[in-house]
């Protein structure tokens, strides 16, 4: 992205200009969350991996977003976004 600007060329009196654009490639998931089952009161991990470290990543459930707390433990590290549910139960379904 740094190289996005104005090149030129000149010819003597003459010049040909170009703006080149880079687009920022879109981050993709590498590696899908998947279906878990845990025993009820245990401690559950889901993860997966982006294609950029520096994305920001959000965990929703019920489409309401999580946050750190007591119940649930977000984290990224790398490429790896993390969520641990702490002693799962069935609402955690």
């Amino acid at each position: 992205k740094s190289d996005s600007d104005t090149y030129t060329c000149d010819i003597g009196d003459a010049q040909s200009r170009a703006k080149l654009v880079v687009q920022e490639k879109p981050c993709i998931f590498t590696k899908e969350l998947v279906d878990t089952e845990v025993t009820e009161g245990e401690d559950v991990i889901l993860h997966c991996e982006t294609s950029k470290s520096d994305s920001p990543v959000k965990w929703c459930k019920d489409g309401k977003n999580l946050r750190n707390s007591s119940k649930y433990n977000i984290s990224r590290s790398g490429f790896e976004a993390k969520l641990v549910i702490h002693r799962a139960e069935e609402r955690d379904s």
